[in-house]
């Protein structure tokens, strides 16, 4: 498959950076500065660019953000999208501007610590990698998320169907080629890992760092986690419906030994089949489960609808340059 161009913007007359950080922002107005003082401090060797993304705060983030700006020789493009539509909607945005050879996610919190995104970088470097996933050594996040997220998880590992086993973190260093490529995608509901791994089977992963979050609360609840895992389950994969084709068959194979077992005992012994409580249990049972399944395809005609009817996957509402021209 031929490898896209990467898109024009505003600073595509500066020289090319060996390095792009895409930075999704969302009601970051609390965590901003300490961001871009930290960045600063950031030792690349060689021309580097920062791509932020907001994500249609309605904070004070980009206020905050411009007037921080003006005293920082940090050089890249600032992103407004018209509402929020979403962290992995944002990181293609990112993605789109990125002229980076190797681009880096992290979170605005900074509870990736630029530094350890660096050695996620160096080893996609020295190793030839597309992607590096950050594993984190230990998570600074509550009990709820992180049993729900090794969830989540498990079920993408499962049904990219991935080599290895890796942890699908948002901290990650894609090669710019890749990113392109899955910037491509322009469907509402996209899946970033699945769309890395439909371009490459170079993938790694590194123990690094996580801090705990300094400023402000997580955005992250129960309600987006599970959107994330049915955008994981629904998403580049047709396995869900294998399963469920399958799961008809047991359940038909079943019901029809149970109804010949039944026949067999009245006939043989003149058994008398007694118990509504049993009668009610399956009808429960498979009631619930064709309730499932017709949900399940629900979703998928649903998605497919929103798809076809063209729901944007986001909308740019402005660019800016950043301010200065420092790194080059």
């Amino acid at each position: 498959m031929p490898v896209s161009e990467p898109p024009a913007t505003l600073a595509s007359t500066e020289p090319t950076p060996i390095l792009s950080l895409v930075i999704p922002l969302y009601r970051s107005s609390d965590s901003v500065e300490a961001l871009i003082s930290r960045l600063e401090t950031l030792a690349v060797p060689g021309p580097w660019e920062l791509v932020l993304v907001d994500d249609g705060s309605p904070d004070d983030t980009v206020a905050r953000l411009r007037r921080r700006l003006k005293t920082s020789p940090l050089q890249g493009v600032l992103i407004r999208h018209g509402r929020n539509f979403g962290e992995h909607q944002a990181v293609l945005t990112g993605y789109r501007h990125a002229r980076g050879r190797h681009v880096i996610n992290l979170d605005d919190d900074l509870q990736n610590p630029p530094e350890e995104g660096l050695r996620l970088w160096h080893k996609a470097v020295s190793e030839e990698l597309d992607v590096v996933y950050g594993d984190y050594r230990q998570k600074q996040h509550a009990s709820w998320r992180n049993l729900g997220s090794r969830f989540a998880n498990r079920t993408a590992n499962w049904l990219l169907d991935l080599t290895d086993r890796f942890y699908l973190s948002s901290f990650r260093c894609v090669v710019g080629v890749v990113a392109q490529q899955a910037a491509d995608y322009r469907g509402p509901y996209p899946y970033i890992d699945g769309l890395l791994s439909l371009y490459t089977t170079a993938i790694g992963s590194l123990k690094v760092q996580h801090d705990r979050r300094e400023t402000g609360d997580s955005g992250y609840n129960l309600r987006r986690l599970i959107r994330l895992w049915l955008n994981i389950f629904s998403s580049l994969s047709i396995m869900p419906r294998r399963l469920a084709s399958l799961l008809g068959v047991v359940l038909a194979l079943a019901g029809g030994v149970t109804l010949i077992v039944l026949l067999l005992e009245s006939l043989l012994r003149g058994r008398q089949v007694q118990g509504w409580l049993s009668i009610i249990s399956a009808i429960l049972l498979f009631g619930g489960l064709q309730c499932l399944l017709i949900g399940m395809l629900g979703e998928y005609l649903g998605r497919i609808f929103l798809t076809v009817s063209g729901r944007p996957q986001s909308f740019v509402r402005s660019l800016e340059p950043l301010g200065g021209r420092g790194q080059a």
